[in-house]
């Protein structure tokens, strides 16, 4: 047996070797293949190309890389046709996947969408491609599965990977406290794992974190990187802005400094999910260039953008999604952040109202139903046990 993925995005690129590993208990034997990341190769996938370093947003971000992915669809048809593996699994990048997707259809190969795109939110034709392309839509949230059925698609709900990554990766409870260092207050710092993100948010949270400080010169910012280069652009830019800043950066201890955080300021992505889950409260920014600003106006036709709040139906984390304005949004996203340090019971409130949140939806699976729902509908008959 033989199943090939393509994984655009890094929180994608963690979910996919998730699975791979689910796959591999219940069918040792399976070859993986395809495009990902570094966590799929060390799962056991032979990664064609590293996707995950294209992750881009907005169009003008896009166009420059068009050759490339063309090239790397067109790779990626030829081998559908040569090999004929037995499934092709997609993880959310919808931009370059419905290609993937269009390919393997045309070679007659079953596809399945993990963590499928977020129609419901914008761009809701594209249902329509969904319904040519895609033979199995595997969802981790409820709402976004009963929507998908009700626009005709052979959705299935299979609970979200990141509940089960954080259960599965307890925090290292010594760097959590070497991270405190004894200090009063902290606040997370998270700019996102895009190199676009960083550097369209940094600037912004930066001009929060120096308000905040004004304020409460205790308080600390830690800052979790998702690459060394992320960490070295954020160091540069804070020595250009205000080195006297008490901020601190690492890279690898997303959990941990989200953990050991009292409040944090992020950038608007999967993330929030693990926030919810350890139940840091948080303020979260999107600045987006103008192209895509002006688009999201008329394209985006869901009221939130971050996940705890779509699945809770109101704004447990502030939203700031923004092209221009900034430093009126820098002067509210700061009020927020002070009220928090300043009123422990408002903060207190806030973590209570997410993690309760948090439990009524994170007794999650996702790999393991994923994986037994993968290999039966291709036929495949096993246990773990059987595996092991």
């Amino acid at each position: 047996m033989e199943i090939y993925f393509s994984v655009g995005e890094a929180s994608g690129d963690e979910h996919a070797a998730a699975l791979i590993r689910e796959i591999k208990k219940r069918n040792p034997t399976c070859r993986c293949v395809g495009y990902g990341g570094d966590d799929m190769q060390a799962a056991g996938c032979e990664v064609f190309f590293p996707l995950t370093t294209m992750a881009v947003m907005g169009i003008m971000q896009v166009l420059p890389l068009l050759r490339k992915f063309w090239g790397l669809g067109q790779a990626a048809k030829k081998y559908f046709r040569e090999h004929r593996p037995d499934a092709v699994v997609l993880v959310d990048f919808p931009g370059f996947n419905w290609w993937i997707a269009r390919y393997a259809k045309q070679a007659g190969i079953p596809v399945y969408y993990y963590m499928p795109p977020q129609l419901w939110a914008w761009g809701g034709w594209r249902v329509k491609r969904m319904h040519k392309y895609v033979d199995h839509v595997l969802s981790g949230l409820n709402f976004e599965t009963e929507w998908y059925k009700e626009n005709g698609v052979n959705a299935q709900f299979v609970g979200h990977p990141f509940f089960e990554e954080v259960a599965q990766h307890p925090v290292n409870s010594k760097q959590i406290k070497e991270l405190r260092q004894n200090q009063k207050k902290v606040i997370a710092l998270l700019p996102g794992s895009r190199t676009m993100e960083v550097t369209m948010n940094w600037p912004a949270m930066l001009a929060v974190a120096q308000r905040i400080n004004h304020q409460h010169p205790e308080c600390a910012f830690l800052v979790a990187c998702y690459k060394p280069h992320h960490r070295e652009y954020c160091v540069e830019e804070l020595a250009k802005y205000n080195p006297d800043l008490p901020i601190e950066f690492h890279t690898g201890k997303t959990s941990e400094i989200i953990a050991a955080a009292d409040c944090a300021l992020m950038v608007s992505g999967s993330v929030s999910l693990e926030l919810m889950a350890r139940g840091t409260p948080a303020v979260v920014l999107y600045k987006g260039g103008f192209v895509m600003g002006t688009l999201a106006k008329y394209l985006v036709k869901c009221k939130y953008m971050t996940l705890p709040n779509l699945i809770a139906g109101r704004e447990v984390m502030p939203e700031f999604p923004f092209m221009d304005g900034e430093k009126e949004r820098v002067i509210k996203m700061a009020n927020i952040l002070n009220g928090w340090l300043k009123n422990p019971q408002e903060l207190a409130s806030v973590r209570q109202e997410l993690k309760v949140l948090s439990e009524g939806i994170a007794a999650s699976k996702a790999s393991e139903t994923t994986a037994e729902y993968l290999l039966e509908t291709l036929g495949y008959q096993t246990s773990v046990q059987q595996a092991a």
